[in-house]
């Protein structure tokens, strides 16, 4: 492919036989670079991409899109650009040659509940007979192949690289969780979202190498909804008008008060091997919905789902289905094998919002004991850490403090912090460093009647301290001990 093809209605600057350049590939990432390739600057928390320009000349680099003139002759043709970042999505777009376009493209942004919704819309597309991508924290998926992914939202060129696996393999729609990262970093600029979803939103990622403070992490997420065609809204969130005022065509739903879609009559199911919920639907479409999730925020996370795909037309018999079958890894998983010692969940929860939405929910089902299992991030905002332990103090009757990713902070750096927010209610707590004696103890310790939370790891099989991911998977820890029981 030519350069002038990638370049076509982007601003840049740069000599006109330049233009005639054949391009072999293209890269944000000097070691990614292929002989003949592109080489995309893109500036980044940690690194700055001009700074490996010769690198990737070195490699092959044919031509070089920067944001400033690079130092001496290069044995390259270079292209000025205003923003290597949307510069980058606009020539990812065109070399896979816009994939998104011949898609439905569904976003879901929110502080929590992403990747939730994200199963829901998906299920429900799928019992509905289409086939459906899905890209998010987990990874992105088509059928039950997994390619895995490093950011929540990839980087440009690995979005649309993966649209096109999508849409090759047949896909009609994809369901993506937008991150307010992604949106600041400009990994979706480009793309028409057929619909985008807000959930909800709360100080979070507010700090270095995140947000600055709250308004720009709110002015971030808005910024799905300056490039979606319609809205679906979570009437009960604080900041929807903030966030989806500049969208012309909304969809409300609501548990608690208007919309085009409501879901009223919460009742909880608590039995062995199901901890749910159940519900009514009214409005524009009338059933009833059982998840095999617990708590109100489930229930407003499949209210979203049922928001967009009612709105497709989908019968309400096939959501109801789909919904009622429904599960996701480490998302209130249930682990059913300890149903006969106690209720034990295994939740990402891992900031004060979801922590607290969690042990809320959980202690409005009654247990004997609420017990909660986690431990702070390492090298993540120390008031993350005093929130999530002020949550646990409130609602757990007892926490166990233990390992999470410590990266490179010392345990006792990051529970000073967390025990410091017990202490404002009298939380109980115990320290047992390593998780996996952590989980054990607690299946020789609890009844019946207790609900467990472990909290933080949720989906991850790694625990990430000193630069090293050790394997490490909570579900195969309670596996590997009930079978010496």
């Amino acid at each position: 492919m030519k350069l002038s093809e990638l370049l076509r209605g982007l601003p840049h600057s740069c000599r006109p036989e330049w233009e005639e350049t054949e391009i072999a590939g293209v890269s944000c990432d000097s070691r990614n670079v292929v002989p003949g390739g592109l080489f995309v600057c893109i500036r980044g928390e940690k690194a700055d991409g001009h700074d490996y320009i010769p690198q990737a000349v070195a490699a092959g680099a044919a031509a070089i899109l920067a944001e400033r003139e690079p130092e001496g002759p290069l044995a390259a043709a270079v292209v000025r650009v205003p923003d290597g970042r949307e510069a980058l999505a606009h020539v990812s777009a065109v070399w896979f040659g816009h994939p998104a376009d011949h898609m439905r493209i569904i976003g879901v942004t929110g502080t929590k509940g992403k990747t939730t919704t994200a199963h829901m819309i998906r299920k429900i597309l799928e019992e509905a007979g289409f086939r459906t991508g899905m890209i998010g924290t987990m990874g992105a998926f088509v059928g039950e192949e997994r390619f895995p992914v490093k950011n929540t939202t990839p980087e440009s060129y690995e979005l649309h690289r993966l649209f096109r696996e999508m849409l090759n393999r047949g896909c009609s729609y994809v369901v993506m969780e937008v991150s307010s990262q992604g949106l600041k970093q400009k990994r979706t600029a480009g793309i028409r979202f057929a619909y985008g979803v807000f959930l909800n939103i709360s100080p979070d990622h507010i700090g270095p190498g995140e947000h600055a403070d709250f308004e720009e992490y709110l002015a971030c997420k808005k910024l799905l909804f300056s490039q979606t065609d319609r809205a679906v809204v979570n009437r009960d969130a604080r900041y929807w008008m903030e966030v989806t005022g500049g969208v012309r065509d909304r969809i409300f739903v609501s548990v608690e008060g208007d919309g085009d879609y409501l879901g009223g009559g919460l009742e909880k199911i608590w039995q062995p091997g199901l901890l749910g919920t159940r519900f009514q639907l009214s409005g524009r479409v009338q059933g009833s919905v059982t998840l095999n999730m617990p708590g109100r925020f489930n229930v407003e996370n499949a209210m979203a789902a049922i928001g967009v795909t009612a709105d497709l037309g989908i019968p309400v018999s096939t959501v109801t289905r789909a919904l009622a079958a429904v599960s996701v890894r480490g998302r209130t998983q249930l682990v059913k094998e300890t149903s006969h010692f106690s209720t034990f969940l295994i939740d990402y929860a891992h900031n004060a919002l979801s922590m607290e939405s969690l042990l809320k929910m959980l202690k409005d089902y009654g247990p004997e004991r609420l017990i909660c299992l986690f431990g702070g991030g390492g090298n993540r905002p120390k008031q993350r850490r005093f929130d999530m332990g002020l949550a646990a103090g409130k609602y757990a009757d007892l926490t166990i403090l233990t390992t999470d990713n410590p990266r490179y902070e010392t345990l006792e750096e990051i529970n000073a912090e967390i025990i410091r927010g017990l202490k404002v209610y009298g939380g109980q707590y115990r320290i047992i460093e390593d998780r996996g004696e952590a989980i054990r103890y607690l299946l020789d310790h609890c009844g019946k009647g207790d609900i467990v939370a472990l909290v933080g790891k949720g989906h991850e099989e790694y625990q990430e301290i000193r630069g090293v991911r050790y394997p490490f998977s909570e579900e195969k820890i309670i596996a590997g001990y009930l079978e010496t029981k």
